[in-house]
């Protein structure tokens, strides 16, 4: 089933998960062993990355192949220009398509790593809005896309990101997904500053709950999120000692989420980097206080 249609069609925030795809025996271990944790929360959607320079290219439709039809999770695959040429997307969308996949989120993509600069492949396309209207031009999948509350960090202003989202939109993105950040004010606010310029399609925020300061200083400094400051002095306090690190990074995402959906968002995407333990004790909370329905009943009321 196509991402949008599930988000059109549900009367509860949609709940998903983002996985990438295992190197090592080790590594596949551990992810069969977080699905298996997360299933049980009847995820929405679930969805596969895709390596810097296409680098997991065939462990990503081999990952969401088995999401989707041996665990009966809805999925969707992430798909990047990088290091493709336009008969090359097509193969690949070709295979998407083939294994019963309705959804791929469309990326332009990182460049491969070692290079400090994106260039498009010789005979493939610059934008993701190119991929987009490709993969909607073809295909009969839910397109999805990335945006960023902080703007994207190559583009010189909000404005400039913002008609480039637009762009991305008008080529066949049907939803989007958040880079991660911390700050929901940051969210609110791009979501207005987005409908104000006609961008009127579901904007899904992108959690990832801390667990490791190093490593999430590393993933922000890498894709443009900041930490507000308190949190990261309270997290850098706390470093030496790692199960203090995740309760705190466990409190404040589910404090984050739940502020979320009381204010209108339609879900929660989990960047759970192949983890369960944190997003499983968020989802459990968010699912036992419910905010979303506190939300319909402050309507009522008013």
């Amino acid at each position: 089933m196509r991402i949008d249609e599930i988000l059109a069609e549900a009367d509860e925030p949609v709940f998903s998960f983002e996985f990438f795809p295992p190197k090592t025996d080790e590594g596949w271990q551990n992810l069969r062993a977080t699905l298996e944790d997360l299933k049980a929360f009847e995820p929405d959607f679930a969805s596969v990355t895709y390596g810097a320079g296409g680098s997991t290219r065939d462990r990503t439709l081999e990952v969401t192949k088995w999401i989707k039809q041996d665990l009966g999770i809805e999925a969707m695959a992430h798909l990047s220009c990088v290091g493709a040429s336009r008969n090359d997307l097509v193969t690949i969308l070709d295979g998407i398509g083939e294994a019963g996949i309705d959804n791929v989120l469309a990326l332009r993509g990182d460049a491969p790593r070692g290079e400090t600069e994106w260039r498009p492949h010789p005979g493939g396309l610059r934008y993701s809005t190119e991929l987009a209207a490709l993969i909607a031009e073809r295909y009969p999948f839910g397109v999805g896309a990335a945006c960023f509350p902080e703007i994207h960090p190559e583009a010189p202003d909000l404005a400039h990101d913002l008609r480039f989202l637009k762009e991305k939109v008008d080529s066949g993105a049907s939803f989007l997904i958040t880079q991660l950040f911390f700050d929901n004010e940051l969210y609110f606010r791009f979501v207005e500053e987005a409908r104000a310029v006609g961008i009127d399609v579901p904007i899904i925020p992108g959690i990832m709950p801390v667990a490791n300061v190093g490593q999430i200083k590393t993933i922000t400094g890498m894709c443009g999120a900041t930490i507000p400051g308190g949190l990261l002095e309270a997290l850098e306090w706390r470093a030496a000692d790692p199960d203090a690190v995740l309760q705190l990074g466990v409190a404040y995402a589910t404090l984050q989420c739940a502020e979320l959906l009381a204010r209108g968002a339609p879900g929660i995407h989990f960047y759970t980097l192949n983890r369960s333990p944190a997003t499983r004790a968020i989802l459990s909370a968010l699912k036992l206080l419910r905010p979303w329905v506190r939300r319909e009943v402050v309507r009522t009321a008013g």
